[in-house]
């Protein structure tokens, strides 16, 4: 199994090449779709080697969730999906099939060559393979082993399966996002899969965690990970405003809960634009001197000196009195000269981009927020880049989202020291 042979703070480089921070860190994979994924591509740009255990023939769901999926060089659909590529850069992949006894076999061997073990399945899954952590950690006590399960390992609700949709739900984000019930709102999921997402940061930071501890005490341990309880914590200060209050907030569309003015107002159509069409930005003070700087750039430092609009908190509780007179304010000029004038005056605003518009943003090229890759299949494959900036251990680019097993006779040999004949005789009894 692979060890730090050194203190983790202190820096290692190759000839002209500096280490990546996970260097000689190993992880099994065997998460798929989102949060055990989102987790493991961010280990795997931080430099672990880590390998993504797959069903033959399937492999992760997100493979066939498209359309859109990555084209060939003659305009044809390839079996690699969006989805599935914005998730796992950095890996590669091992067919196993964990049903077999051979397979089991299999990762119990690849277990005691790494330092992670990473897994999504049902709870008692695991075990009905010989592959949960009491069983794992005898062969590997060093072992870091994450699940990742909508509920966790323990509670009523333990048992049941979980998705981040259900989740937004019964966590409370749903009845905190989306229009006023007032203004014809109702319950609205976030536009992508946070629950999945933050849990899969949330399991990132456990698992560096346990790989300290295990780095100096020589002992690995479990991270139970739950969306429900990510999705909670997500709550921030609502939760936050929940407890000390005890009054459960509700929707307030794309207002903020604590701070006004902090929302979308429309604002003037430019010219040229067609004939019934809006425009809108994102005013966002975070402070009293911000918003006194606001009411001199739309001329009207008035609103700065009123008694119900001078302090943050009473702007709140006169929110229903200010914002009606801002929204009419907000519509005499258009995007671009609030933009400017407000930029200029260092108030907090912001454009409301549609994608196209955030890839063609200067600062997010500047940021290099776009990668390319040589695919098999594409040769200029475009996808998000990992927004980590480490000036001395910079994430790494070495490896495009792997096609289906593409690498499970190089890492058999490789890890395990197979030789032809064994892999051919896995093959042939449908266990790779």
């Amino acid at each position: 199994m692979p060890t730090l042979s050194v203190p983790a703070c202190v820096m290692i480089f190759r000839d002209n090449e500096a280490m990546n921070s996970l260097d000689g860190i190993r992880i099994l994979d065997l998460s798929r779709v989102l949060a055990g994924p989102w987790c493991t591509q961010t280990l795997a740009d931080l430099g672990a080697d880590v390998i993504k255990i797959e069903r033959p023939g399937a492999g992760d769901d997100t493979r066939s969730w498209g359309p859109p999926f990555l084209k060939d060089t003659n305009g044809n659909d390839t079996p690699e999906a969006a989805y599935y590529l914005g998730t796992n850069r950095n890996k590669r992949s091992l067919t196993c099939d964990i049903s077999k006894t051979e397979g089991q076999a299999l990762i119990r061997e690849l277990v005691v060559h790494c330092d992670v073990f990473i897994e999504n399945f049902k709870v008692g899954d695991m075990a009905r393979y010989g592959l949960d952590y009491a069983s794992l950690k005898t062969l590997n006590p060093k072992l870091v082993y994450c699940s990742v399960t909508g509920f966790g390992q323990t509670g009523p609700y333990s048992e049941r399966a979980g998705y981040d949709y259900a989740v937004q739900g019964i966590g409370g984000l749903m009845s905190v996002t989306g229009e006023r019930d007032d203004l014809g709102g109702g319950p609205q999921k976030v536009g992508v899969a946070v629950a999945d997402l933050f849990t899969g940061m949330y399991a990132t930071v456990g698992i560096l965690a346990a790989l300290r501890h295990a780095e100096k005490t020589g002992d690995g341990q479990y991270v139970d990970m739950a969306l429900l309880d990510t999705q909670v914590a997500m709550l921030a200060n609502l939760g936050a405003n929940y407890l000390v209050s005890g009054k459960t907030p509700g929707r307030a569309g794309n207002a903020h809960q604590n701070i006004v003015p902090y929302q979308v107002f429309e604002v003037k159509a430019p010219a040229q634009a067609a004939a019934g069409s809006r425009d809108h930005l994102i005013l966002a003070v975070g402070n009293d001197g911000q918003y006194a700087k606001f009411c001199d750039v739309a001329g009207h430092p008035e609103l700065a000196r009123d008694e119900r609009f001078a302090k943050n908190t009473a702007r709140v509780k006169n929110r229903a009195i200010l914002v009606p007179m801002l929204e009419q304010i907000m519509l005499t000029r258009t995007k671009a000269d609030w933009l400017s004038a407000l930029e200029a005056a260092k108030v907090p605003c912001g454009a409301i981009n549609n994608l196209s518009e955030v890839f063609a943003d200067p600062q997010v090229a500047a940021r290099n927020m776009v990668s390319t890759w040589q695919h098999p299949h594409q040769k200029d494959l475009k996808l998000v880049a990992s927004p980590l900036k480490l000036s001395l251990t910079p994430v790494r680019q070495d490896h495009v989202p792997p096609q289906l097993g593409q690498h499970t006779a190089q890492l058999l040999q490789e890890v395990l020291g197979y030789n032809h004949a064994h892999i051919e005789q896995l093959q042939n009894k449908g266990v790779i």
